[in-house]
């Protein structure tokens, strides 16, 4: 893990004293300072002797000259402006050496640093040929006329060049290593923000699956107990004047309760499954939660038999559906129009579990109507319509008093939409009640 920027932006801002950022910083250039300054103290005592003045003043000239190295790095261009005003007194060449050095290193624009570094050398290359010619003519140096200018020109460049070129190669890696570590922290930051967006896309993707198993469950369960408690109503309704079909009643309830016991078994099975291996680590997803509740949705048409796969019920499955209802005491009628053709899996079971919901709420709030199933063939498209007229004042049906949840247009409009159709629902002008639906058929 990386240290953020905010990070280094604090450590810079270290608890050093004024403008330093550490305590060995401000220790470092105090010492540099305090040579400096012993240096310059001691050319100024001399040059004091040539000038004429009083050697305390060239002393205390030469100390103050060479203690401005303490600002180097707030104030580098007075540091290097110092250096070339004291150079004539052949004082303060550590200071030139520390200030091009830092100048170079700053932030500052290169042609500054250039402008600053070239006046420096020419004010070292004029010092050092006047003091060799001096020497020369003195006899101080034992020497021709032609190592005065070899002399001058190679003093500037050894006391310029290097501490400007490793100014200018510390600072270039300053800024990059700065530059790395921004992009670090950068990349960082994203990394988390992808994190963060993963976790919420996963999250989504739960809530989504939640759904379409809820979905399922309703689909699969409340159509089973609908006809269960419609055919158990009837029975109470007929147990005494027909007890033959009071018993064939009976019989019906008991297998649509088997089917309906065997398909909660089998999508509770699946989340227990997953509870189990969660200790192991391998959790399930819960998509095979939705395949479980679509394989079970598949035998939702009744009767023992082979499971369908998980693709669900299809539209060749909608006679016995039907047929189904109309055990239980409903009318319905059921035309189709158009050739029959094979859709995509979840066109024809998304068509088949909006007939069987339209179905449903039928009987949970119109027992006894007679009621209309139009399903249409078009040439991009399916269609169909579940339409009940308004139903009897009383019938056995009606004591049955179904719950509802509320669920079940909401679900069949949600499936509908996934598919990229139109869904509409609402009263008829007769009393009754129309649901509608028309899926795409790619």
């Amino acid at each position: 893990m990386t240290t953020t920027g905010e990070d280094h932006a604090a450590d810079r801002a270290g608890p050093g004293p004024w403008w330093w950022d550490r305590w060995r910083s401000a220790a470092l250039d105090i010492a540099l300072a305090a040579v400096s300054a012993l240096e310059c103290g001691a050319k100024g005592f001399a040059f004091a002797a040539d000038a004429g003045i009083p050697r305390f003043v060239g002393v205390l000239f030469g100390v103050l000259a060479g203690s401005v190295l303490v600002v180097r790095r707030r104030w580098p261009i007075a540091v290097v402006l110092v250096s070339i005003a004291v150079m004539p007194a052949q004082m303060g060449f550590l200071m030139i050496v520390v200030g091009l050095y830092t100048l170079a290193a700053s932030e500052l624009p290169r042609r500054i640093i250039a402008a600053l570094a070239g006046m420096s050398q020419i004010g070292m290359l004029i010092v050092t040929f006047v003091w060799l010619r001096q020497g020369v003519d003195q006899g101080d140096l034992q020497f021709g006329d032609w190592f005065v200018p070899i002399g001058a020109i190679t003093t500037s460049l050894g006391m310029t060049a290097p501490p400007v070129l490793l100014g200018l190669y510390v600072g270039a890696r300053r800024r990059l290593m700065e530059s790395l570590r921004e992009r670090a922290d950068s990349l960082e930051r994203e990394l988390q923000l992808l994190a963060e967006r993963a976790e919420e896309r996963a999250e989504w993707a739960r809530g989504e699956e939640r759904t379409r198993i809820a979905r399922e469950m309703h689909d699969v369960v409340a159509h089973r107990v609908s006809l269960m408690v419609v055919h158990a109503a009837a029975l109470q309704a007929v147990a005494r004047k027909d007890p033959e079909k009071a018993v064939k009643n009976a019989a019906l309830v008991g297998d649509m309760g088997r089917q309906a016991l065997t398909e909660l078994r089998e999508m509770l099975g699946v989340l227990r499954a997953a509870d189990g291996r969660t200790e192991r680590r391998a959790a399930v997803p819960l998509a095979a939660v939705g395949a479980a509740a679509a394989a079970a949705a598949s035998r939702a048409a009744g009767g023992e038999g082979p499971p369908a796969s998980a693709e669900g019920p299809c539209l060749s499955e909608l006679d016995e559906l039907i047929g189904q209802s109309a055990a239980a005491g409903m009318v319905v009628n059921l035309s189709v129009e158009g050739d029959a053709r094979a859709y995509a899996p979840e066109v024809e079971q998304t068509a088949y579990r909006v007939v069987q919901e339209a179905l449903t709420n039928v009987h949970k709030h119109a027992a006894g109507a007679k009621t209309h199933v139009r399903l249409a063939h078009r040439m991009a498209e399916i269609a169909m319509q579940v339409e009940n007229e308004p139903p009897p004042e009383v019938t056995s049906g009606s004591l049955a008093r179904l719950p509802s949840g509320g669920n079940g247009l909401v679900g069949m409009k949600e499936r509908v939409s996934a598919l990229g159709g139109v869904f509409v629902s609402g009263p008829t002008d007769a009393g009754g009640f129309r649901v509608s639906a028309v899926i795409p058929a790619a």
